[in-house]
Formats: C-alpha cells, sequence, structure tokens
C-alpha cells in the first residue's frame, strides 16, 4: 500500500512539474541533476560522433594546431570564477565541425561544445569568438538546453534517455537540441554572462556583440535561422554594451594577430 501511495505522488510530482515547466518558455524549472545533464550530453555527444555525414568533426590529431588554439580561448575563458561547473561539465571536449555555410555554435546538456567553422571564419576577431563560446558556455552553466528539452519532449522520455532505458530516441534528442529556439530572457541571461565571464579575462568583455555587429552590418543575409525569433542584433548590442558598463570591465579589444592564422589552418 505505501508503495502504490508513493507510485501516486511521484506521478503527481512529475505531473505537476511538467505543467509548471510548460509555463515557461525555457523550462524555469529543472527535475534533472547535474549528473543527469552530464549523462545526457556524453550521450548526445555520441551520437553526434556516429554521424560523421551530419556532423564532420575535424580531426584532433590532424588538425591539432586548430585545437591547440581554440582551447586557449577555451581555457583563458574558464579561468573565471563565475563558471560554477568547469570542472564538472565536458568543457574541454569542445570539437569543431566542418561547414562553412553555417554561422553556429551549440552547447548540449553537460557542457560539450561544438563550433562551426563557418562562424568561425566569419568573425574577425578572437574577442568575438571568446564571446560567443562564453555564450555557449552560459547555456550549459544555466541548463537552458536541459530545461528546453523537458519542456519539448517531456521528462520521462528524457529520464529513459539519460538511464539508459530509450537509446533509439537519443537521435530526436539531437535533432530537438538542433533546432532549439531560446526565449528573449534566456538569450539575454547567456549574453550577459559571458560579458560576465570575459571580465574576468584579458579578452574584450562585450567581445559577444562583436557577432551581432558584423550581421547588422551585413544587413542580416546570413543571420543564422536560431537567432529568427531572437531579439534583433542591435537590441541585443545594446543589451551587452549596458552590461558591460555595469560591471566596469574593459571593452578594450585583446585581438591578437594570430587569430587569422588559425583560421588559415582550418580546411
Amino acid at each position: 500500500m505505501k508503495s502504490f501511495i508513493k507510485s501516486i505522488l511521484f506521478t503527481a510530482f512529475v505531473i505537476s512539474s511538467v505543467f509548471i515547466t510548460s509555463c515557461d518558455e525555457d523550462g524555469g524549472i529543472s527535475l534533472f541533476t547535474i549528473e543527469d545533464d552530464k549523462r545526457l550530453g556524453q550521450q548526445v555527444a555520441e551520437e553526434i560522433a556516429a554521424n560523421p555525414q551530419e556532423y564532420p568533426i575535424l580531426s584532433a590529431t590532424q588538425y591539432a594546431q586548430s585545437y591547440s588554439y581554440l582551447k586557449g580561448i577555451l581555457n583563458k575563458i574558464l579561468s573565471s570564477s563565475e563558471i560554477k561547473y568547469r570542472n564538472e561539465f565536458a568543457y574541454d571536449q569542445i570539437k569543431i565541425i566542418q561547414n562553412d555555410e553555417v554561422l553556429n555554435a551549440f552547447a548540449t546538456p553537460g557542457g560539450y561544445i561544438y563550433v562551426y567553422t563557418g562562424l568561425i571564419k566569419f568573425l574577425e576577431t578572437e574577442d568575438h569568438l571568446a564571446g560567443v563560446i562564453g555564450h555557449e558556455i552560459a547555456h550549459a552553466e544555466e541548463r537552458h538546453s536541459s530545461k528546453a528539452l523537458q519542456r519539448q519532449m517531456g521528462v520521462q522520455l528524457l529520464l529513459d534517455v539519460v538511464l539508459g532505458n530509450n537509446q533509439g530516441a537519443v537521435s530526436q534528442v539531437l535533432v530537438n537540441l538542433g533546432s532549439l529556439k531560446f526565449s528573449r530572457d534566456a538569450e539575454t541571461e547567456a549574453d550577459e554572462s559571458a560579458v560576465l565571464y570575459l571580465g574576468d579575462t584579458q579578452y574584450q568583455c562585450n567581445g559577444v556583440a562583436g557577432f551581432f555587429e558584423k550581421l547588422e552590418a551585413e544587413g542580416g543575409a546570413r543571420t543564422p535561422e536560431f537567432l529568427s525569433t531572437h531579439p534583433s542584433p542591435s537590441n541585443r548590442v545594446e543589451n551587452i554594451n549596458s552590461q558591460a558598463a555595469t560591471l566596469g570591465c574593459s571593452t578594450n579589444a585583446l585581438n591578437p594577430s594570430s587569430y587569422q592564422d588559425f583560421k588559415n589552418t582550418l580546411p
């Protein structure tokens, strides 16, 4: 009888939690633990690695120089004391996807980061790339992806994936992850966190604004689909610069000349 009552209570808890989550565009609460995020991210990373046609990841051996440079940027950002999961999430597993047509980077739950060659080549300075990477770290840190996936796919299905009870659904998780469109609040939080992280480094703390400024300069012709429902680039630049002013962090570009050399190492 007691086990039956516990089962009923648990079911009621899950249903009520899913309802609450659905009221918030990014799933304002998370029923997942940090360990759940890490397990889910690992399974998604394995699914990506198993689909080289869709996700042609550059070889860390063949492009050792490229990865060394990228991880140098990453490690500077991870030195920020504001990144609480830097020793738990898989940030050091950052990967480069070869596709010059895609201006994108994304992070899975648990901190697996993927950056497209199209984005690296589109950006003009190391500060700007550091800003984008900081933005993606923030999505992982604030668990925006796992919350949104819970909202889209349902808690039970994701838990089944995490527990290894439905490996066939991992590909569905990956598809949903690739099409996530975060809310205005989540994007603002990620932008502001990127400023906060870079404020602890030598980088231009508002570096992420450079991405949106270039998009504006090109008239939005190459605006990525994932930005289509977000605030306009000009509004985001204004918000990012306002955050930088509030923090009083340096907005002087570090901009090492080696960034162009880095781009030249890519195929």
